[in-house]
């Protein structure tokens, strides 16, 4: 049973209290740690403190990421609080991202996710392959709550940022090498190679492969392997002092799913009789993706470019320009039936449920931004022009006991556009008033044609979807403002309050079956209303205090149920509001020397309100008559489920001591737990099949230690995640549970150099 929202607040607060009155400790202790130091960040487009920010955001650098084993964009979801991440279903390259209770699992092109990704600045529009390995980052930026004067459509619920390392004037770089459990091995590196004073380069590099964790017992063959690697080139011109040009490209190539599987003692198995080899699917479906075999393989490339010219007395204008190339193939059961003893569905040797997909996604996005100060630095100001255009081509069919319910080919495209103005006063000294406001146009397309047709109203075909009456075209423009006070009591110390609005596009039910259930829905919109502290108490403890409430209209609801045979029906509508609140803790602090402790934690209490009337008239349905219960987001006993993602609370607590052995050796432990309160993984809780998302939560732990040498610049890494092996259900499809990865170690050697 969910504790009232109460009882959390008064638990956050007196756990507040213990710890300041534990660790207050004077300023004048030794604070040997990493964690402490000050980070720059571009939370709002231009460079501050972070400390400084009115944003609620989480900054990583790169030595810091390394000391807590964040290798993937999906570690960094279990230091910040209330933000919850996990694997896509099938998909090992997709992350789901869930911030304060905002998300969206599905990864088909008409969807667009409530947390958006960034690399360089370049938005990433597609999830398919938003797991980033982290081969050579300066810096990961967590930012809770909408982004939509900034950063624009599509980050209602936040944005994460991954800053590449830019080339350096220096010669060098640093190897790696690694060998892990399941037969993992990896590799990755970088080098700094300038030409010249005015030409900078840089080189970087990762390669992984691993066997995989899941045995298939139908077929013999180990699933939920990684064979992964790319390369990046970046060079830096450095034109003139006010004028400097970044240019890098890099290709990725990942062959990495997320196969349905089950815990069977200290084994992971799965039944499913699709196999990794051959073309099971020759003959069924058309096009290249009847070759495909069971997995998930994406392959990417990107060119980045910003251009940024300082202009006296004016500013800093920055062309930023990105061009991202994505293609994704796999074919993946989804409900994992080993056999059928009838006819002519045995021996399933193509998947229960499959779904193969062939996909190409091309985008391209040109921003124009100025940043900089008026008025004896009283102003500062950030505005420009952003401009995005994304073709997608997906091919792809469902096979339902080996017959085909579906193949056909999705084309759609969106064009958007937006200005943007945000500026910060200082009233006064200690006052800061912020005012901001973005405008967005943007326009989706999407055409249909049937690759097996059949001539009737049935086919999914553009022409059948204007025959039912679905618009092929979706226009929206929306003003997204964002309203905020500072007041610096000093140096170490401000609050803050803010009020911002932001907005997640629209689209449509592309994974129906008929041309009649492709049905729009139309953008989810948000207020949310912030307040916080920001606090250096000491050299030695940094405690950050946010508390928040988001008012959510026609909130995105993916409401997935069962079908006849036991298949997904995959419907998504604005079919309700969501309300959340909640406070989150953050804090650093070196108690003794060389000792440093991390504490995230997160509350938040989330409700569905204003129902549309078609749940309203579900609900009596279920409650009066018994039908039509365990489906959407109405549970089995009639009630209104919890929303999806959504924990009480999310707790991490970590420890890292320095442990000097010589004047140039030095043994480095480090563990951290990460727990997770009550919540729900299915829309509707429990399923007429009887699958229960409904969690207690779960608690599991990370640890490493580390022999470095300080002087000759190596170190010996041991290290393993989620090590007490907990069993993680993330998510349910088909009403089969998906777990997230056993428990694995690495060791791994790496030594910086320069030349």
């Amino acid at each position: 049973m969910r504790r009232p929202f109460r009882l959390q607040t008064a638990a956050i607060c007196g756990f507040s209290a213990t710890t300041l009155f534990l660790i207050a400790l004077p300023a004048t202790l030794p604070a040997q740690s990493v964690l402490m130091e000050e980070i720059v960040v571009t939370a709002q487009r231009r460079e501050q403190l972070l400390q400084d920010v009115p944003v609620a955001v989480t900054a990583y650098n790169s030595e810091q990421l390394e000391r807590l084993q964040v290798t993937e964009t999906l570690d960094i979801t279990r230091l910040v609080p209330n933000f919850i991440g996990q694997n896509n279903t099938g998909l090992g390259t997709a992350n789901v991202y869930s911030i304060r209770a905002l998300n969206n699992t599905e990864s088909i092109a008409t969807f667009d996710p409530p947390v958006g990704a960034y690399i360089d600045d370049i938005y990433v529009a597609r999830q398919n392959a938003n797991n980033f390995q982290l081969f050579d980052t300066e810096r990961v930026e967590v930012l809770r709550g909408p982004q939509g004067t900034l950063f624009g459509r599509n980050t209602t619920g936040g944005a994460v940022r991954v800053v590449l390392r830019k080339p350096s004037e220096e010669r060098g770089g640093f190897v790696e090498a690694g060998f892990g459990e399941y037969d993992r091995y990896q590799l990755r590196g970088t080098i700094d190679l300038p030409v010249n004073d005015r030409v900078l380069t840089k080189f970087s590099a990762y390669w992984i492969d691993d066997d995989g964790y899941v045995d298939n017992l139908s077929t013999g063959e180990t699933l939920n392997g990684q064979e992964s690697y790319g390369v990046r080139g970046a060079v830096r011109f450095l034109i003139s002092d006010t004028l400097t040009w970044d240019l890098a490209m890099d290709y990725i190539k990942d062959d990495q799913a997320n196969q349905l599987n089950f815990k069977d003692g200290s084994s992971r198995i799965t039944l499913s009789r699709l196999s990794q080899n051959g073309s099971p699917l020759a003959g069924l479906v058309t096009g290249k993706k009847q070759n495909f075999a069971q997995g998930n393989e994406v392959e990417s490339y990107s060119i980045y470019s910003n251009v940024e010219w300082d202009i006296a007395n004016v500013g800093t204008v920055s062309f930023i320009t990105g061009w991202r190339d994505l293609s994704q193939e796999y074919a993946l059961d989804f409900l994992n039936i080993p056999n059928l003893p009838f006819p002519p569905f045995s021996p399933l040797t193509t998947g229960a449920f499959t779904i193969t997909n062939d996909g190409d996604h091309d985008q391209f996005t040109q921003e124009v931004k100025l940043a900089g100060s008026l008025f004896g630095d009283r102003l500062d100001y950030v505005t420009g022009f952003f401009y995005l255009d994304e073709d997608n081509r997906t091919d792809f069919a469902d096979l339902l006991f080996g017959g085909v319910s579906a193949d056909r080919i999705l084309k759609n495209t969106t064009e958007a556009w937006a200005v943007y103005f945000q500026g910060d006063y200082r009233l006064t000294d200690k006052w800061t008033a912020t005012v901001g406001i973005r405008y967005t146009e943007e326009d989706k397309k999407i055409r249909f044609s049937d690759n097996a047709p059949s001539d009737d109203s049935t086919d999914l075909t553009t022409e059948n979807l204007v025959a039912a009456g679905i618009p092929t075209k979706l226009s929206t423009d929306l003003v997204t403002p964002r309203f905020a006070l500072q007041y610096q009591v000093d140096d170490d110390l401000n609050f803050y309050v803010s009020a911002t609005r932001g907005f997640k596009s629209g689209g449509w039910n592309a994974r129906s079956t008929t041309a009649a259930s492709a049905l729009p829905f139309g953008p989810e919109k948000v207020w949310s209303y912030e307040g916080g502290m920001r606090w250096d108490a000491s050299e030695n403890l940094r405690l950050n205090l946010t508390a928040f409430y988001s008012d959510v209209a026609d909130f995105q609801l993916p409401a997935a149920t069962t079908g006849l045979f036991g298949e997904p029906v995959f419907i998504t509508d604005n079919f309700a509001d969501l309300k959340v609140k909640g406070l989150e803790l953050e804090m650093l602090a070196t108690p003794v020397e060389n000792l440093t402790l991390i504490t995230a934690i997160g509350l938040q209490n989330a409700q569905y309100t204003k129902l549309d009337e078609a749940v309203v008239s579900q609900q009596a349905r279920c409650l009066d008559d018994g039908i039509d219960c365990g489906r959407g987001i109405v549970s089995l006993d009639g009630t209104i489920a919890d929303p999806v993602r959504a924990p009480d609370f999310s707790l991490t607590f970590g420890a890292i001591y320095v442990w000097p052995i010589t004047a140039d050796l030095q043994l480095v432990p480090s563990a951290y737990l990460y727990q997770l309160g009550s919540h729900n993984i299915q829309t509707s809780g429990v399923s007429t099949a009887g699958a229960d998302g409904r969690l207690d939560g779960y608690t599991t732990f990370s640890a490493s230690v580390a022999l470095e040498n300080t002087r000759q610049d190596w170190r010996v890494v041991l290290e393993c995640k989620n090590c007490n092996d907990r069993t993680m259900p993330v998510s349910i499809l088909a009403d089969q549970t998906y777990l997230q990865d056993p428990r694995t170690w690495l060791v791994r050697f790496r030594k910086d150099f320069s030349l």
